[in-house]
């Protein structure tokens, strides 16, 4: 990976943004450490695709899976899901491989595509799953995908939601996403679920939902990676829920259109008019962020935007 060890002081941090091997050379002795650190971060699932007046849920956000002991403040946002202990790491190899991303959905054939797993020695992360796809009375229908975290669901045939952390670990991995309602005139779709919270759940009152915010942590963990917010870098957004762009586009509100989780999750299609199809916006890469929900037209297809690719990233102490 790229090794980076300023501004971290007595830590190096490897960087796996592709498949490699960290190499461990020697043990550690009593002054550092033998412990490593890590960031498994999946790729996200590709948000739902529309044909004929639908709108697609939200990717789910890659399975995040983090432990890092020696970061301090002791509440950042991530603090939840940290593992209590890194690896101790013998002198040896470790393979790491890092995942693609799930792909959009083209219509609505088939949901988005799941995300894929991303490896570091014994740690696991499930690549999210796709957000759900319906074709109205023209195609097929397709649920939310379960991964490390959920698709959204979508109004049409009230196609499910997909669950987070599947398979399940401790600390969970991800959340489900979001459930959608059909009230009338209103066709929203969930958001992808992201790693600190659920896909959002449309109402008869909102439009697409947004997608689950991802796990963050202080800066020094993960250098240039990730989606920086407040000191802290973000990864495993969902991605936004879409819309059916059935009403005049001034009848939505500014927020008719669900949004990407922080976290590199990518924003639904935009709304442009009426029966106006728009792409999913894919996430951001090496985030494993979900990719947002296709917006949709009548008659008409969209795709969803594809998922963030996945990152692996190993911190430890090389001296007193």
């Amino acid at each position: 990976g790229t090794i980076t060890c300023s501004p971290c002081g007595d830590y190096k941090i490897h960087t796996f943004t592709g498949p490699g091997t960290f190499c461990v050379s020697a043990a550690g002795n009593p002054l550092g450490s033998t412990s490593v650190e890590y960031l498994v971060v999946a790729a996200g699932g590709g948000g739902g695709g529309d044909n004929s007046g639908t709108g697609g849920g939200g990717g789910g956000a890659g399975g995040f899976r983090f432990a890092s002991p020696t970061l301090a403040p002791a509440t950042y946002p991530g603090k939840p899901l940290a593992a209590p202990a890194g690896i101790t790491a013998a002198v040896q190899g470790y393979p790491v491989t890092v995942s693609a991303a799930g792909g959009g959905a083209a219509g609505a054939v088939s949901p988005g595509g799941n995300g894929s797993n991303s490896v570091f020695g014994p740690i696991t992360s499930t690549g999210g799953g796709g957000g759900a796809s319906a074709g109205g009375p023209q195609g097929p229908s397709n649920a939310g995908q379960n991964g490390g975290s959920g698709g959204g669901a979508q109004y049409y045939n009230s196609l499910a939601n997909g669950s987070g952390n599947t398979p399940p670990v401790s600390p969970s991995q991800g959340n489900d996403g979001g459930d959608s309602v059909n009230p009338s005139s209103l066709y929203g779709s969930g958001g992808g679920g992201g790693a600190l919270a659920v896909g959002v759940t449309t109402t008869a009152s909102s439009f697409g939902g947004n997608g689950g915010v991802g796990g963050g942590f202080p800066e020094v963990f993960s250098g240039s990676n990730g989606q920086s917010s407040g000191g802290f870098r973000y990864f495993s957004g969902g991605g936004g829920g879409g819309v059916w762009s059935n009403v005049p586009v001034p009848s939505y509100p500014t927020s008719g259109v669900g949004s990407g989780g922080l976290g590199g999750g990518g924003n639904a299609g935009a709304l442009s008019g009426i029966d106006t199809p728009s792409p999913g916006n894919a996430a951001t890469a090496n985030t494993g962020g979900g990719g947002g929900g296709a917006t949709g037209g009548n008659p008409s297809s969209s795709t969803g935007g594809a998922g963030g690719s996945g990152i692996v990233i190993i911190r430890y102490k090389f001296q007193n």
